[in-house]
């Protein structure tokens, strides 16, 4: 007898341009099973459905090729990051230290 399936859905979002994609898969279909199956492919050939952090719900997955998902789960495709955060973080730090600098010398 066959399993019976769920449906979940798959987004994906750039700055100017997002899409959310229902899709029923048969039961103990994973997270990247999910994306791949997805079809977002169509809509942004360039991203790596293969290789691309995924997540449920604004959590990443760590094991997506593991996770099975539960019927009515969202799966989010992320993008790579540009910069690193703590990076950018610290950048603004010392960029306000010199602003903070410059305002006492004057």
């Amino acid at each position: 007898m066959d399993k019976p399936n769920i449906v979940v859905e798959v987004v994906y979002a750039l700055a100017d341009k997002q899409k959310l994609l229902r899709l029923s898969l048969p039961c103990g279909s994973t997270v990247r099973q999910a994306a791949l199956q997805s079809g977002m492919h169509a809509h942004f050939p360039d991203v790596d459905l293969h290789n691309s952090p995924l997540g449920i719900f604004g959590k990443a997955v760590s094991t997506p090729d593991e996770r099975e998902l539960v019927d009515g789960e969202r799966v989010e495709i992320y993008r790579p990051l540009i910069a690193d955060p703590k990076e950018v973080r610290k950048q603004r730090a010392a960029k306000a230290a010199l602003a903070k600098a410059e305002d006492a010398g004057q």
